[in-house]
């Protein structure tokens, strides 16, 4: 069980993870490892073709009859099948009890090589049978033909159990060779080299299959752990990412809230600070008491923007902010955003040039928010145009039937590599830093989300030392087009005529 209450509680179980990886991967990973596993599969493998060797014990045995190789045809035959049900018995009770242990896996190899060692004594004594009255070629080819099928297919059976084709046949070129020592026919010592010869192949060759299977399972088993490892992994960055999102969530729920109790005092602050900046109750004599009034009024209006700023992106943030929306004219919406920001760049001297298309039709936004974007914009490109700049608006078409506010400055630009921050939420540039304008770095994330709940699209292009250029996009479906006049009457003369 992974415990994700503490990501130091699972450090066991990613120690031993990487530890087995490690073990794994250090190229160590071999038969000793894998021999509960091994064995597994050799059990399987025999379980499964435990109908061969029956079928090649008798097809053998009738062949010897045709060869009239003596009166232990027989009992060779009912012998090879004894000892193989028996056999074949052995492996189904091992494999319905309780699985393999690892300290028994030595114990288990001897148990079932004794049970291969039982079927080799049977095809020796095959082996060791000899015919008088046969044709001596025919009869050692046949015999050799038999032996290497039911080598060939003992190798395959048993290659997964180290050793089994060795125990299962040395005792047959044992009989073979007998064989010659009583009879002293050469053509038997062909049948001892060939049935030797194919004896060491196989043995290498059932070597090779073990060793591929072996390495298949030690890859089986990397991946397990790693797929383990991953999955610890991933639900710690789950468990970490949902308590940061709830966090996240309850702190903009929270600042969402707090809006009425932090905007009221405020506003208190702003209005009595107004009144006596105004000397609405009378005179104030000292001139000191009534420059920090100013201050007061101003701090209190920076302070009110900041936390209507906050609560902006912290309503967006926790999904409370809603559009009102309704049909707006973004030409006039911008012709107001730059009236509220001429003042400021006149203090500056700055120049603030207008291209908008004619005829452009409304579009369907809220209008507050629109509002909000384009004087956001339009603020930024104020306070970081030097004295003397220029700034451009543009409005017009998109490519794609849209609308689009553009707004470009030659102020001092933003590095490449600092895009990224600007555009992120309390992101500020080194030139923001440095300047005497700072602000909280939320007025262009604001930008991005409103126009993301608008189905629109924020672009920002700059170059150090050239200047920034922004533009708000809304797409096609905002804008309200309406019917040309002509298109009306002509459908006006088609519907008289049709009543007419």
């Amino acid at each position: 069980m992974v415990d994700l209450s503490k990501a130091s509680r699972n450090a066991g179980l990613t120690r031993t993870i990487r530890e087995t990886r490690a073990r794994l991967q250090n190229g160590q990973a071999g038969v000793t490892q894998f021999q509960r596993e091994t064995l597994t599969l050799f059990i399987d493998a025999s379980l499964d073709s435990a109908a061969a060797v029956p079928i090649l014990a008798c097809g053998i045995g009738a062949f010897s009859l045709t060869f009239n190789m003596g009166q232990y045809t027989l009992l060779w035959t009912l012998t090879t099948l004894i000892v193989h049900a028996l056999h074949v018995f052995a492996l189904q009770q091992i494999r319905q009890r309780q699985p393999i242990k690892e300290e028994n896996t030595v114990s288990w190899t001897r148990r079932l090589l004794g049970l291969q060692l039982a079927i080799g004594f049977c095809w020796a004594f095959f082996a060791s049978q000899s015919c008088s009255t046969c044709d001596l070629g025919s009869y050692l080819t046949f015999k050799g033909a038999a032996l290497l099928i039911v080598l060939s297919a003992t190798a395959l059976t048993t290659s997964m159990l180290n050793g089994a084709v060795l125990v299962t046949f040395l005792p047959t070129v044992a009989a073979i060779v007998y064989l010659y020592w009583r009879d002293r026919q050469p053509m038997e010592i062909g049948l001892i080299a060939m049935f030797t010869a194919a004896m060491v192949f196989f043995i290498f060759f059932a070597g090779r299959l073990r060793r591929t299977s072996v390495q298949l399972l030690s890859y089986q088993s990397e991946k397990d752990h790693l797929i383990a490892e991953l999955e610890v992994a991933k639900s710690i960055s789950d468990e970490a990412r949902r308590r940061a999102e709830e966090a996240n969530l309850a702190k903009s729920r929270f600042l969402a809230s707090m809006s009425h109790e932090l905007r009221t005092p405020l506003n208190a602050i702003l209005g009595f600070s107004e009144v006596m900046e105004n000397e609405v109750l009378g005179p104030m004599s000292n001139a000191t008491y009534k420059e920090y009034v100013g201050d007061i009024h101003q701090s209190g209006q920076h302070l009110l923007n900041l936390i209507n700023e906050i609560l902006d992106l912290s309503r967006i943030e926790a999904g409370r902010y809603e559009l009102h929306e309704e049909s707006v004219k973004l030409d006039e919406i911008t012709e107001d955003c730059v009236g509220m920001v001429q003042l400021r760049a006149r203090s500056k001297n700055i120049r603030i040039t207008e291209q908008f298309e004619p005829g452009l039709p409304p579009v369907w936004a809220d209008e507050k928010s629109m509002r909000q974007v384009i004087l956001n914009l339009l603020s930024n490109a104020v306070k970081f145009t030097p004295q003397g700049g220029e700034i451009a608006i543009k409005l017009g078409w998109t490519a794609g039937g849209g609308q689009y506010v553009a707004i470009r400055d030659n102020g001092p630009g933003i590095p490449e590599d600092e895009i990224p921050v600007v555009l992120s939420a309390f992101g500020q540039g080194s030139i923001a830093i440095k300047s005497a304008e700072q602000g909280t770095g939320l007025g262009l994330p604001i930008v991005q989300a409103i126009l993301s709940k608008h189905d629109g699209e924020f672009v920002l292009r700059s170059k150090l030392r050239e200047g920034t250029e922004v533009i708000a996009i809304l797409p096609p479906r905002r804008v309200l087009q309406t019917v040309p006049a002509i298109k009306e009457a002509h459908s006006n003369d088609k519907r008289r005529r049709t009543f007419a």
